[in-house]
C-alpha cells in the first residue's frame, strides 16, 4: 500500500458508493479499501479491494487494519433516522460503539485523519429553523439524531485529549441517482425522481409545505473531500461544520420535475417520518464552513432536477 491508504466503512449505501468511486480515482483503486456489512457488487467490487465488515466486530476490524494499515478512514456505517426511530436500540449500538471502535484505532494507531458525517438531525424542536447557525440549541428527539449529537461530542473529545484528527460535516438530505436511499427521512427528494420516470406519478410521505435543507450528491462529496484536504490549522470545527445546498418543499421539487415532465402529479400521505421532519432546520447557516474551508455549493433546485433525470434516464435507456 501507497502512504496515503484509505479504508471506507458503510461504501454499500448512497454516499460511501459514490465517495469510493472519487477516492479512487485521487488516490488509486489499489488504495481505497471499500467495506461494508455484506459483500460488496458493482463498480466499487470490481474496480478496487473490497472487505465484508460489521464495525460492530473489532476483532474483524483489527485484522483489516493490520492488513491494509490505513492513513485514512472514511467511518459511514450508521442507521440512519428513520430506520433507527424503528430499532433504537441497534441504532444507539452500531452508530455509538462503531465510532468508538474507530476513533480508539486512530489514537492506538498512525492513522493520520478521520471522517465521520454527523447530520441536521443533531438539532430539535427548540433550535432555530430558519438559517441554523453553526451553534446554538442541540435538543434532538431522535435515535439518530441523539447518536450524533452524543457522535460530535466523543468526536472534539478525542480530538482534544489524544489529537485525533476527526473532520465531520452535518449533512442535510443528501439526492444522487447512483443508489438507493438508506432509510433516511428526506429518502423522498431522491425516490421522487425515480417514481417521476417511471409511473409519472408519486406519493410523498411528507406533507407539501414541509421545507427542508438538501445537498446534491456531487456537492457532498466535494465539500467531505475538501475538508479532508484542508490544512489541519484551518479546521476549526472539531464537533461537526454546518454545510447547506438549497432548501425546498415536496411541492417545490415536483414543480420543478414539471419543468421537466409536465405531466408529473404529487400527492401527499404523511407518516411518521412527518413528525421527524418537523423537528428539522428549514434552512441551514454554513458561514463558517464558507470561511475555514471555502465551500460553496455548486447546485440549485433546477439544476438538480435536471441533472437527476438526465442520468436517470440514460442509466434506464429512458428517452426524453
Amino acid at each position: 500500500m501507497s502512504t496515503d491508504s484509505i479504508l471506507i466503512i458503510g461504501s454499500g449505501g448512497q454516499l460511501g458508493t459514490e465517495l469510493c468511486e472519487t477516492l479512487r480515482g485521487m488516490y488509486g483503486d489499489a488504495n481505497v479499501v471499500a467495506s461494508d456489512v455484506r459483500p460488496l457488487t458493482g463498480s466499487v467490487a470490481e474496480s478496487g479491494p473490497t472487505e465484508v465488515l460489521d464495525i460492530l466486530d473489532k476483532q474483524r476490524f483489527t485484522e483489516i487494519l493490520d492488513q491494509y494499515k490505513p492513513t485514512q478512514i472514511y467511518h459511514l456505517a450508521a442507521l440512519l433516522s428513520a430506520t433507527a426511530e424503528r430499532q433504537p436500540k441497534l441504532g444507539w449500538t452500531l452508530n455509538m460503539d462503531g465510532l468508538f471502535h474507530v476513533l480508539d484505532a486512530a489514537k492506538e494507531r498512525a492513522i493520520s485523519k478521520i471522517y465521520w458525517p454527523s447530520s441536521i438531525a443533531v438539532f430539535g424542536p427548540n433550535t432555530p429553523r430558519d438559517q441554523t447557525p453553526q451553534h446554538c440549541v442541540m435538543d434532538p428527539n431522535t435515535i439518530y439524531g441523539i447518536t450524533k449529537l452524543a457522535g460530535e461530542r466523543y468526536c472534539e473529545y478525542y480530538f482534544e485529549k489524544h489529537g485525533v484528527d476527526v473532520r465531520s460535516i452535518r449533512y442535510p438530505g443528501l439526492i444522487g441517482y447512483k443508489s438507493a436511499p438508506g432509510g433516511g427521512t428526506t429518502d423522498y427528494a431522491v425516490d421522487i425522481y425515480h417514481q417521476a420516470l417511471q409511473q409519472g406519478k408519486y406519493e410523498c410521505f411528507l406533507s407539501e409545505e414541509t421545507e427542508l435543507p438538501m445537498l446534491y450528491m456531487p456537492d457532498a462529496l466535494r465539500a467531505t473531500i475538501n475538508l479532508m484536504e484542508a490544512p489541519a490549522e484551518n479546521i476549526k470545527i472539531r464537533s461537526s461544520y454546518n454545510v447547506a445546498g438549497m432548501s425546498f418543499t415536496p411541492d417545490q421539487i415536483a414543480a420543478s420535475i414539471r419543468n421537466e415532465i409536465p405531466e408529473f402529479e404529487i400527492s401527499y400521505a404523511p407518516d411518521y417520518r412527518q413528525q421527524i421532519a418537523n423537528s428539522w432546520p428549514k434552512s441551514i447557516d454554513d458561514g463558517t464552513a464558507r470561511m475555514e474551508w471555502d465551500w460553496k455549493p455548486e447546485y440549485d433546485l433546477q439544476a438538480m432536477t435536471g441533472d437527476m433525470l438526465m442520468h436517470l434516464r440514460e442509466m434506464n435507456s429512458i428517452k426524453s
